[in-house]
């Protein structure tokens, strides 16, 4: 089969386009028909090194964590899975990953994929939708007519997050640029800031939230001024460490590191086929062109979301 993998930490020029075994299930796995896979910014700070210490892989490592496609093979202790159910999985982030025409997956992070949209761009919600719904819900709780400020919400995380948190009955301020205006409105959002054109501490000055969910880098003192924005006994969540220090007035500081849950991705694909919540995908690139991928997200010009499709 065809594969992008990489034999080494490096620059983006280690991803190499090229034969590789075609994999096996093992026991407690399927094998996957990839139709697409997503790519995550952590997919390139993984393949730079940043990251051995808490993701380590094995090489030739083929990356890229989220998955869709069609089960084509069934392994030993594996129940309530055929050959040819549509799936969709957040992969382990150091196993062997989807930038390839096949790839393994523990059937206990499968979930059916959604029947309403493209199999290759149901790729894009594994990894995106679990971080907004475990930020929103699982860590803060967040409530029926609560307060959220989203910084960052013109990206994938963000999106799921402004639709998640409208659909739950909150109030929702949206941070994010002309170019993703349109598209974050038609999510729901009450209040859009554009931060090119206004700071967004100066927009929303005097203003406080039950919930402030960062999902851009922020430097330290940035983050401080993102906590004050936070009401009394309310959450500040990051995804993006490091988190802030204690910040007093009984506001919580939460670092999110988002993991596999199946019962909340069935729930994500749910809403999706039930019109709740919507797949964005920016662009869908053939599989080869990965290592582009890579440099365009480097240098800051990727559209949105992008999709990999084997040939």
């Amino acid at each position: 089969m065809k594969a992008v993998r990489y034999h080494s930490y490096g620059d983006s020029d280690v991803l190499v386009y090229e034969e590789a075994d075609r994999p096996v299930a093992g026991p407690g796995q399927v094998v996957v028909r990839v139709a697409g896979t997503a790519f995550n910014p952590v997919d390139a700070s993984i393949r730079a090194g940043l990251l051995q210490q808490v993701f380590p892989v094995v090489f030739p490592h083929v990356p890229n964590y989220d998955v869709a496609g069609v089960i084509t093979e069934v392994g030993e202790g594996v129940s309530g899975w055929s050959v040819r159910d549509a799936v969709v999985a957040f992969l382990p982030m150091t196993e062997p990953g989807a930038a390839a025409e096949y790839a393994a997956a523990p059937a206990e992070a499968l979930a059916a994929a959604p029947g309403t949209v493209e199999l290759a761009d149901a790729a894009a919600l594994p990894s995106a939708g679990l971080t907004a719904w475990q930020s929103l819900f699982e860590h803060t709780g967040l409530k029926t007519g609560q307060s959220v400020l989203i910084n960052g919400a013109g990206g994938a995380v963000g999106g799921y997050a402004v639709q998640l948190a409208k659909r739950a009955g909150a109030t929702v301020t949206a941070t994010a640029s002309a170019r993703s205006h349109d598209r974050v409105h038609s999510y729901g959002a009450d209040r859009i800031v554009d931060y090119t054109a206004t700071p967004v501490l100066q927009a929303v000055a005097g203003q406080r939230f039950d919930v402030v969910l960062n999902l851009v880098p922020t430097s330290p003192e940035e983050t401080a001024r993102l906590v004050g924005l936070v009401a009394d006994g309310g959450a500040f969540v990051n995804t993006i460490p490091p988190g802030p220090e204690d910040a007093g007035r009984e506001v919580r500081t939460l670092q999110v590191f988002v993991r596999s849950d199946v019962a909340q991705l069935a729930e994500l694909v749910a809403r999706v086929d039930a019109g709740d919540l919507k797949i964005e995908v920016a662009e869908r690139l053939p599989l080869a062109e990965l290592a582009a991928v890579h440099d365009q997200a480097a240098a800051g010009r990727l559209p949105g979301r992008t999709i990999l499709t084997p040939a």
